[in-house]
């Protein structure tokens, strides 16, 4: 008996796929189809998958070609499941030649002609295309439009700003680069926008009033009157508003969320978080580090405890008497059953770790933590401490692009940042900009 063994992703299953495994199965006796899982799928940079596992594994099912189905879950699984399951052939699209001629060592590989014109990419992409303008002066947006390649559908048309020095070849070379924002706006479906936090509410109102969805770096505003205003508006409007808070979308975060709050370390009573940088982030080299870094520092802190705090105290030292920016600000918060607090620098370093303590053990996640594709969990018993990796693409970026895309179309992925938390960020700026309960050194 030949057995034949081939692999994909096959979301929303189509004509190319059937073909596909059609051709595969009549090389041989015996076909398996390997069905790779969503986080392998990540890994290997494909983020738009929109059916779930057990859903693309039914539609593999229900075609009746697949004599055995299995899932691929890591790097290197081909050749194990070769060996394991007594493999003759290795089969997968033409688009792939060369990739697996390593597997030749272990059985025959053959590239089998994709039916033309029929991708699952192309699919989606023709489904949902939306059009992104970029907003702002920092120099942060040439990652967006880097990572924006990554998500089929969202294409980067147009950027807007009066500071253009700061941008690579690809934003300048955009259709549309202009000064002009109701210019920017009359050509894209979305906005990202990425300026001076003072600006955002401004920008936000315009955006929403012309119809267009925004995910604008937290916070859209620094008072809660207008944010919520921008919330109401942005429902009765039907559209998407959303923050940008790039490490709320990476795996390993997310992880270590869910562990904490699961109990895995017990009770949590204690979170510091600590967000520090020798040089400002942003190009124009005027914003306070609460704005750059703060809703980064108080994520962890509102979405592990709550956004309710019993007390809170805030200390800044300003480096700039005339124009009053803060070099460092801190953060004490008590809760009713925890305590937590919150470091942001600029010109100041430290170490930028986050630690989440409980009363069975804690999670310490290394510096730069808001960037970690790892963190620990350790115990009072070293040999039961723990350590988790994942993979981290395009900064956490990519996949809040994806989501923004997801909520666009009408089929939303989780929360990653909620209105509950979004707001609370929006309040503590506010009261910092306000400079309200604040001790100055």
């Amino acid at each position: 008996m030949i057995k034949v063994i081939t692999y994909g992703t096959y979301d929303h299953l189509h004509y190319g796929h059937i073909r596909l495994l059609e051709r595969a199965k009549a090389l041989g006796d015996y076909l398996i189809v390997g069905v790779t899982a969503d986080d392998f799928d990540r890994v290997r940079g494909k983020i738009n998958t929109e059916q779930s596992l057990i859903e693309r594994v039914e539609a593999v099912k229900a075609t009746g070609i697949a004599d055995e189905i299995i899932i691929e879950e890591y790097e290197g699984q081909k050749i194990d499941d070769i060996c394991r399951y007594g493999v003759d052939i290795f089969t997968v699209g033409s688009d792939w030649v060369g990739k697996f001629d390593y597997l030749k060592e272990y059985c025959k590989v053959v590239y089998l002609p994709r039916t033309e014109g029929v991708s699952s990419s192309e699919i989606r992409s023709a489904e949902e295309h939306v059009s992104l303008g970029l907003v702002g002066g920092s120099d942060f947006l040439n990652k967006i439009i880097e990572e924006s390649h990554y998500v089929n559908g969202l294409e980067a048309i147009g950027v807007c700003s009066s500071n253009k020095t700061c941008f690579n070849q690809q934003i300048l070379g955009l259709p549309t680069v202009t000064d002009d924002y109701k210019e920017l706006l009359d050509k894209v479906d979305a906005v990202y926008i990425k300026s001076e936090p003072s600006s955002h509410y401004a920008l936000v109102k315009e955006a929403l009033e012309n119809n267009k969805h925004v995910l604008c770096e937290a916070p859209f505003s620094m008072d809660v009157g207008e944010w919520n205003y921008l919330v109401q508006l942005a429902n009765e409007s039907h559209l998407v508003l959303l923050d940008g808070i790039k490490t709320a979308y990476s795996t390993a975060y997310n992880r270590l969320k869910l562990l904490a709050k699961s109990g895995r370390i017990g009770r949590v009573v204690s979170i510091k978080a600590v967000c520090t940088s020798l040089k400002n982030e942003n190009s124009q080299g005027k914003w306070d580090p609460i704005y750059e870094w703060g809703p980064t520092a108080l994520l962890p802190i509102f979405q592990i405890l709550g956004t309710e705090y019993v007390k809170k105290t805030t200390c800044v030292h300003y480096y700039d008497d005339a124009r009053k920016h803060d070099a460092f600000t801190k953060m004490d918060f008590v809760f009713s059953n925890a305590v937590a607090s919150m470091e942001v620098a600029n010109g100041v370093k430290s170490e930028g770790e986050l630690i989440i303590s409980g009363t069975k053990g804690y999670i310490i996640v290394p510096a730069p933590w808001w960037n970690t594709d790892y963190f620990e969990i350790r115990y009072e018993h070293s040999e039961e401490n723990k350590r988790y990796f994942y993979q981290l693409d395009g900064e956490g970026i990519r996949f809040e692009l994806l989501c923004f895309l997801q909520e666009i179309k009408n089929k939303p992925m989780q929360p990653y940042v909620d209105r509950r938390v979004s707001k609370a960020i929006c309040r503590e700026l506010e009261e910092f900009n306000c400079k309200r309960n604040i001790i100055e050194i």
